[in-house]
């Protein structure tokens, strides 16, 4: 099957970081379709050569194991041809017409790995230049636009030039192999699902923390925030995934259903809950890899005086049968005291206890997303090799009980067999799969979810500070402590 991918932004730190080792690994692997190639579009003056040398010499911050050798990358580089495009410029979309009908490729892939300000405009002269026909597919990359409006104006936008099943909006959260597993977890299995509810569960944590600071991306995140970048679609998605009703079938629209459903579910902010169960932080200067790191306001292209939020922390209730009164907390930031993403289902204790079971200990599903990839079932029981104690107190002679872990590690398990989050995403893309792709409905409903928030930060006192290398400001802790709960590392 012959395609073309035509990768808008192609010079970008998108495309070198995450999409064309993506596609090496794809090719390495032999899943990428034969008869492919893959044209870089940017502004800059490059040689089909030089533009491979350029996407070369990139690879070598590839992590070892994903780094092609020379022999490797010459193959791989032959797919690789470059255009320079202004896309403000119609004649220049003329010039890749002329590219792909040169080929006539079975199927067209343009991904759009620019600024949402350019999505809508390059869809309109995409459509000018007659490139939307029924082989096209088109990839939105995220934040897909700046609010509620700014969303449905370029949802709208694209729509009139193709149809709902030709847009592939992606996060790439849910090509994670992780995130796959929980959707297997809770579907393939019968042991979870008739547990997966009020009456057992008493809350939920989804926590997605970075250590690394706004790098070089310091005039794009200030204009987003932790609340864009992250949570509008990343956390929600996640959210959707634990929380959803099982699906007719696992066609695209039966599962995209289901997300839409729990979207519509989410309680709505008032003016209470807005003071109570959301926090935005800021990170100040701290250590972060066992070095000192400069504050968020110091960091090279941000306003001094932002307002803009690193850290965000919200408690969120799913207004349903299946949920009702279970809090859903969420958590992302930036620099924080670790890099990890995980999902926490913390069950209710047992209705009567007969064991001495340590303080406070309730049973625990922990999900691992990053850097570790699996799951953590969290138990009591008794170590055998203890000799019974008969002291009072200890019922019916009973040793006390110890926390254990059953521990199932993916990577462990499954690693050679093992496919990268884009990497799947990429191959779903060309061959029509809709799958792992966000519907413009759930992607509006979630902005519809979060405007409130976006309002009320912009007349509030700003985020609260909060040391790097720490896990943020204390109001996050004292939120969830209302409930009686904390994080997992305050516990």
């Amino acid at each position: 099957m012959s395609f073309d991918l035509v990768l808008f932004g192609g010079t970008g730190d998108l495309a070198w970081r995450k999409l064309m080792p993506a596609l090496f690994q794809a090719f390495r692997h032999g899943s990428l379709p034969e008869g492919g190639r893959i044209i870089g579009v940017a502004r800059d003056e490059l040689t089909d050569d030089q533009y491979r040398e350029l996407i070369g010499s990139r690879f070598g911050a590839v992590e070892g194991a994903k780094r092609p050798s020379p022999e490797e990358f010459k193959r791989f580089a032959s797919l690789l041809d470059y255009l320079r495009m202004d896309l403000s410029q119609p004649k220049d979309y003329e010039r890749l017409a002329h590219k792909l009908r040169e080929r006539s490729a079975e199927r067209v892939v343009m991904y759009l790995a620019t600024a949402p300000s350019l999505f809508t405009q390059t869809a309109q002269q995409i459509a000018a230049a007659g490139l939307n026909g029924p082989n096209t597919r088109l990839v939105l990359e995220k934040p897909l636009g700046h609010d509620l409006a700014s969303n449905r104006a370029i949802n709208r936008a694209v729509a009139e030039v193709l149809e709902e099943r030709q847009i592939f909006r992606i996060d790439h959260y849910l090509g994670k192999p992780s995130v796959q597993n929980l959707f297997a977890m809770r579907f393939g299995n019968a042991l979870f699902e008739p547990l997966w509810r009020r009456e057992y569960i008493a809350s939920i944590e989804i926590t997605i923390a970075e250590e690394v600071g706004v790098e070089k991306r310091g005039s794009f995140y200030d204009q987003t925030g932790a609340l864009r970048d992250m949570v509008q679609n990343h956390a929600l998605q996640l959210l959707c995934a634990v929380a959803m009703e099982p699906p007719i079938n696992a066609h695209a629209d039966a599962l995209r259903d289901e997300k839409l459903k729990v979207l519509r579910a989410l309680k709505p902010w008032t003016p209470e809950t807005l003071g109570l169960h959301a926090v935005r932080g800021q990170y100040t200067a701290g250590t972060a890899y066992g070095e000192r790191v400069a504050g968020y306001r110091e960091e090279p292209g941000i306003d001094p005086a932002s307002r803009t939020e690193t850290f965000v922390a919200l408690r969120a209730e799913i207004a349903n049968w299946r949920w009702a009164g279970v809090p859903f907390y969420i958590r992302t930031g930036k620099r924080l005291a670790s890099r990890d993403a995980r999902i926490e289902v913390n069950f209710r204790p047992t209705p009567h206890a007969i064991f001495r079971a340590p303080a406070g200990f309730a049973n625990k599903l922990v999900i691992n997303l990053q850097p570790k990839d699996g799951l953590e079932l969290h138990l009591v029981a008794q170590s055998q090799s203890q000799r019974v104690s008969t002291q009072a107190g200890v019922r019916g002679g009973m040793a006390p009980l110890a926390p254990v872990q059953l521990n199932l590690d993916f990577d462990q398990r499954f690693g050679s067999e093992r496919v990268g989050a884009y990497e799947r995403l990429l191959l779903d893309v060309i061959e029509g799969r809709l799958n792992l792709f966000v519907r413009s409905d759930e992607q509006e409903e979630a902005w519809r979810w979060v405007e409130p928030l976006l309002e009320a930060w912009q007349t509030d006192n700003g985020p609260r500070p909060y040391a790097a290398g720490t896990w943020g400001p204390s109001a996050s802790s004292a939120m969830i402590a209302r409930d009686g709960n904390a994080w997992s590392e305050e516990q």
